[in-house]
């Protein structure tokens, strides 16, 4: 079961919903970081699931739930923040939760940000898919190239299922990315297209220094989420049995 809690209310109504769950190149993650920090972004809720690891985040001492949101009037915009890997047996349920939730909150539009594997990753050109003739439109005007066949995965992709069937805008932004290095350029790729598509200005001046921090917490984190994870689920399987004998 997946619970999306928020902490005060808010309305969501003609917002842009942002998400970049950890995947290929952690570009979702690091783009999402860095605009939650530049744009002053309030901390509103978080999504939580038997499914997810059993961990707790701590920031500036006090502990938090590892997969937060945030927003800002000013900008219509709300975000999902992740630090860890979102287990393959929860995608579906997360997807669908969003999806409920964007719904419910009348949202305008959802953008996805994620990462492409290519053997030589062009550092001036990301790619897009769109649900809608009118986000396909906006993509190309914000420096995107269209994927006209492929294949997408993940809760992104389930999204923009569910949102083309609904005739509702969404656009999945993928940077090309490599499999063996991790490089702030990604999430810079990201963010210069959110700028054009969302008329934001959001300086991408600071972006490798902190982008090289989000991307060592993330990965340090997505190890301990495998690990505890791992760990908790060989405690339970090796104490039920006296448990309930």
């Amino acid at each position: 079961m997946i619970e999306i809690k928020m902490l005060k209310d808010a309305d969501f109504k003609g917002f842009t919903f942002i998400e970049g769950f950890p995947g290929t190149g952690l570009v979702g993650p690091m783009a999402i970081s860095y605009i939650i920090d530049k744009l002053g972004l309030s901390y509103v809720g978080y999504i939580d699931s038997e499914e997810f690891p059993p961990l707790v985040s701590v920031h500036g001492g006090t502990p938090m739930k590892p997969v937060r949101m945030y927003y800002s009037d000013k900008y219509k915009v709300c975000t999902v923040f992740a630090e860890f890997a979102i287990p393959v047996n929860a995608i579906y349920a997360l997807s669908d939760a969003v999806y409920s939730f964007i719904k419910k909150n009348k949202f305008g539009m959802v953008v996805s940000i994620g990462g492409i594997p290519q053997n030589a990753p062009s550092s001036t050109t990301a790619f897009a898919i769109a649900s809608t003739p009118k986000t396909q439109k906006l993509a190309k005007d914000s420096g995107l190239s269209l994927i006209s066949d492929g294949v997408s995965i993940g809760v992104s992709a389930l999204l923009l299922s569910n949102a083309a069937m609904d005739s509702l805008d969404d656009i999945d932004v993928l940077v090309p990315v490599s499999n063996e290095i991790i490089d702030p350029k990604y999430a810079e790729l990201a963010i210069i297209a959110l700028n054009k598509m969302m008329k934001l200005s959001i300086d991408i001046a600071d972006l490798e220094k902190e982008a090289k921090e989000v991307e060592a917490k993330i990965k340090d984190l997505m190890k301990k989420g495998k690990d505890t994870h791992d760990t908790y689920k060989k405690v339970v399987s090796d104490t039920s049995p006296s448990m309930y004998a």
